[in-house]
């Protein structure tokens, strides 16, 4: 990370960032990817039971994500204001909330997973699919909340080129292992969607152990001596990082979590339904990386900017990224039309599945248009460390508009399933909208 004068200087360093946070994130969606196309392979009571498994797993992933995250604008604005002795002692804090939020969420879904699936309306081998993908998916979660601190101490600093290549090395173990296990190739067992969560586990120990010895052996990270710094917890520090990480990882949550809900609710509507509905949330969670990855992004280098007082410098980067974000949306919505029979054709070969996938990836087009304004302006407001409007608007886009829009669409109209997509859109819309709001006022705040 460096001053930048020109506006063309600003482009491209944050394409500089951009392109490895991009790669990674796309990296990172890989193995969900993969889990979901190839268990859609065996059969499709794997990929609802993959579906239903990775629906409950997501809001809690991503919600502990975003608390983590808490730490990259802190990290960013230490380094451009020239503090980075503060550093390391802040990122192994990090690492111990990590750790007892990985135990927290370890124990309590060793107590409520049960309940939850016999409540849900699901087919024997669909219930019992997603419920031993998520006990094999639960050996890998605290390598990867430590993982994921390490990746954010590495994005603060800007090598974000760094953490790209760490987490591509963890794309073609996921294949492999998802290959013999989900397969049963080359003589192993095959286990078909709870292979899925066996190859994540795996492939999560191989991330935090990459991450670790990057951090301690590759220069510049090992001048920080992060793992010389083992002191004690701080309880003040933890409370510093969770007043911005907690209200990021709500809202996230909120997002994520209805998605999760929906995902249930779609059970009445049969296993087909189920499938497809999440073939085609894979496929736009794809899509949403762009967005997502310029916000994070932004939050590095407004965070920077922040940190060295150079507010005009702020404004610019939020205008180009913003900017990018909306330009790439029209070009993916024209894509998502034109070749949806394809993008459908991924994941299955079964006729009505196929057919239920081209109608969901129809409103995927409007969902992640919507989404390429808000993430980014998400992004930017946390680079200023503005985060709690972002929960605010999180509840009220998806809880307060989203839901109820949905709901009502999905019961009470000929709609039905595709019901809760419109209120996804007409939240998302909304939120976004607000959000701008927000931007410009804090933006003019510091001009003064």
């Amino acid at each position: 990370m460096r001053k930048t004068g020109s506006l063309q200087e600003k482009a491209r360093q944050f394409f500089i960032i951009f392109s490895p946070i991009f790669v990674t994130q796309i990296s990172l969606m890989a193995t969900g990817f993969f889990d979901t196309v190839m268990s859609g392979q065996v059969s499709h009571y794997d990929l609802a039971g993959v579906a239903i498994g990775a629906n409950l797993w997501m809001p809690i992933f991503t919600g502990i994500g975003g608390v983590l995250a808490g730490m990259t604008p802190i990290l960013a604005q230490l380094n451009g204001a020239g503090r980075k002795k503060d550093m390391p002692f802040l990122v192994i804090q990090s690492i111990y909330i990590s750790m007892a939020l990985a135990l927290i969420v370890i124990g309590g879904g060793s107590v409520v997973l049960a309940p939850i699936l016999n409540l849900m309306t699901l087919e024997p081998a669909v219930h019992d699919i997603a419920y031993q993908f998520l006990i094999a998916l639960a050996i890998g979660i605290l390598p990867l909340f430590v993982s994921g601190v390490l990746r954010n101490f590495i994005d603060a600093l800007g090598y974000t080129r760094i953490t790209m290549l760490i987490t591509l090395c963890a794309v073609p173990i996921n294949i492999a292992l998802n290959y013999l296990l989900i397969l049963g190739n080359l003589g192993f067992p095959r286990l078909g969607g709870v292979g899925a969560g066996y190859a994540s586990a795996i492939t999560y120990w191989c991330l935090a152990l990459i991450s670790i010895g990057v951090i301690h052996y590759l220069k510049p990270f090992k001048d920080y001596k992060v793992f010389g710094c083992f002191a004690s917890i701080s309880l003040r520090t933890w409370r510093e990082l969770l007043i911005v990480g907690l209200p990021i990882g709500l809202s996230i949550f909120c997002e994520v979590s209805i998605f999760g809900v929906v995902a249930l609710l779609m059970a009445e509507y049969g296993t087909a339904v189920i499938a497809a509905h999440q073939a085609a949330i894979n496929f736009a969670g794809l899509v949403y990386m762009v967005p997502l990855s310029i916000g994070m992004t932004l939050t590095i280098v407004i965070g920077f900017e922040v940190g060295a007082r150079r507010y005009s410098d702020a404004r610019q980067y939020s205008k180009l990224g913003i900017a990018l974000a909306i330009v790439i949306a029209v070009f993916f919505a024209i894509g998502l039309s034109v070749f949806n029979s394809q993008i459908a054709g991924l994941y299955t070969q079964e006729a009505d599945v196929l057919e239920l996938i081209q109608n969901f990836l129809v409103y995927a087009v409007f969902f992640q248009l919507s989404d390429a304004i808000a993430a980014p302006i998400q992004g930017a407001l946390r680079g200023y460390k503005d985060v709690k409007v972002t929960f605010l608007m999180a509840v009220l886009s998806y809880w307060v508009i989203g839901m109820p829009i949905g709901y009502f669409l999905a019961k009470f109209t000929e709609l039905q399933a595709y019901g809760y997509w419109v209120g996804f859109i007409a939240g998302l819309a909304v939120g976004a909208g607000v959000l701008l709001t927000r931007l410009i006022r804090l933006q003019q705040r510091h001009k003064r």
